[in-house]
């Protein structure tokens, strides 16, 4: 029983295609969506998408279900990662909820304008569950310096005033 649990748990999927190489028609002043359905589990949502034809201001944005309901409505609504508007995005967000999401492609600042859009979906249920951090604010990085480099010179001060005492004697 216990071998067979762990075959299940280290064959689960990694990284998953949602949408292969999807083409999606949206038309001007609108906007298309897609369910990503994560239900049993949190994943990195990873998604790309480049415009093949028509409008240059489509952006692309993971919703969670309640804010695609409010969009959906016509009320204010808010986006878990957006990307730029463009003829090219891609997105990365660590879900960090079960839950039904919707990726939206919009196209409402595309002008008169429909786009045919191509996305790729994947989603990666194996990636760490901890921000991904890659570098610290040029600030921060200062600071740690400076105070690093005090710590060391107010030690070294000690140890050799330490030393020189230890000599006189």
């Amino acid at each position: 029983m216990i071998l067979g649990l762990l075959l299940l748990f280290f064959s689960s999927p990694g990284r998953v295609e949602l949408y292969p190489s999807q083409v999606i028609e949206i038309p001007a002043h609108d906007w298309g969506q897609f369910e990503i359905g994560l239900n049993q589990r949190v994943a990195l949502v990873d998604a790309t998408y480049s415009v093949e034809s028509g409008s240059s201001h489509v952006r692309m944005a993971l919703l969670d279900r309640l804010d695609f309901e409010r969009l959906r409505n016509g009320d204010p609504y808010g986006m878990l990662a957006v990307t730029e508007p463009g003829r090219s995005g891609h997105l990365r967000f660590q879900v960090q909820h079960p839950g039904g999401y919707v990726m939206v492609l919009d196209n409402r600042a595309g002008g008169d304008l429909p786009a045919n859009v191509r996305v790729d979906v994947w989603v990666d249920f194996n990636a760490p569950r901890f921000p991904a951090v890659t570098q610290i604010s040029p600030a921060r990085r200062l600071t740690v310096v400076l105070i690093s480099c005090a710590i060391f010179f107010g030690v070294a001060t000690f140890s050799l005033r330490r030393i020189l005492q230890a000599v006189k004697r």
